[in-house]
């Protein structure tokens, strides 16, 4: 019964309550990469890729190593309650996702090829949960922050959708919105780049084992 209660969304009026402000101190600096955890101002030219793929420790460490990543953090989006705890996302009574924001610089690294990587290393099929992780926080989730990421979110989900259904392997259950819709807020800070602080500690890699097409 707990695995059902927490494998479904709830109505937004029966989500916690939350709070007015973040009750905990963060870190100034990225520990791998040196730049700002918190990246509220993005520098000149760089746009932010927010997107859920389970538990975001094992999402973080993926994408702080790749090249034109500017800055990595963790936390919780596509919910109701304003500033939830860890405790309360995994309750699932808020209805976030675990998420990883990504700032990085286009010139270095498109949007296209983060979106390729998110699709190859989490199973987007599963619908509220990643391997033995249950729960609506490990559900996948693409929240594009300019209209040039929708598109291409959509069309790639398009067809790596395909490629899954031609080897009969599901369909794609990732959610996909604005950014604007839900805010994003930054999760504790012992999180916060969590497998770099914690090297043996845990990491959930489903996925489908299928390569994004190269024709795409």
């Amino acid at each position: 019964m707990f695995l059902s209660r927490k494998a479904q969304l709830v109505a937004p009026e029966q989500t916690l309550p939350g709070r007015d402000e973040r009750r905990f101190a963060l870190a100034d600096r990225h520990v791998v990469l040196g730049t700002p955890v918190v990246t509220d101002e993005v520098p000149d030219g760089h746009e932010v890729a927010i997107f859920g793929l389970g538990c975001f420790w094992g999402a973080e460490e993926i994408y702080w190593q790749v090249p034109g990543v500017w800055s990595t953090s963790v936390g919780y989006a596509g919910g109701t309650t304003p500033n939830p705890t860890y405790e309360e996302v995994c309750s699932g009574a808020t209805n976030h996702t675990e998420a990883v924001r990504i700032v990085f610089d286009p010139s270095r690294v498109s949007y296209a090829d983060l979106v390729k990587t998110f699709f190859e290393v989490h199973d987007p099929t599963q619908g509220f949960r990643q391997g033995n992780d249950v729960g609506t926080q490990y559900r996948s989730a693409i929240y594009w922050t300019t209209p040039e990421q929708e598109q291409t979110a959509r069309e790639l989900t398009k067809v790596y959708g395909d490629e899954l259904a031609r080897r009969r392997l599901g369909e794609i259950t990732t959610e996909i919105r604005p950014a604007s819709e839900t805010p994003y807020f930054y999760a504790e800070d012992h999180h916060q780049q969590y497998l770099a602080k914690n090297p043996f500690g845990y990491r959930c890699h489903a996925n489908t084992g299928v390569r994004f097409p190269e024709t795409a």
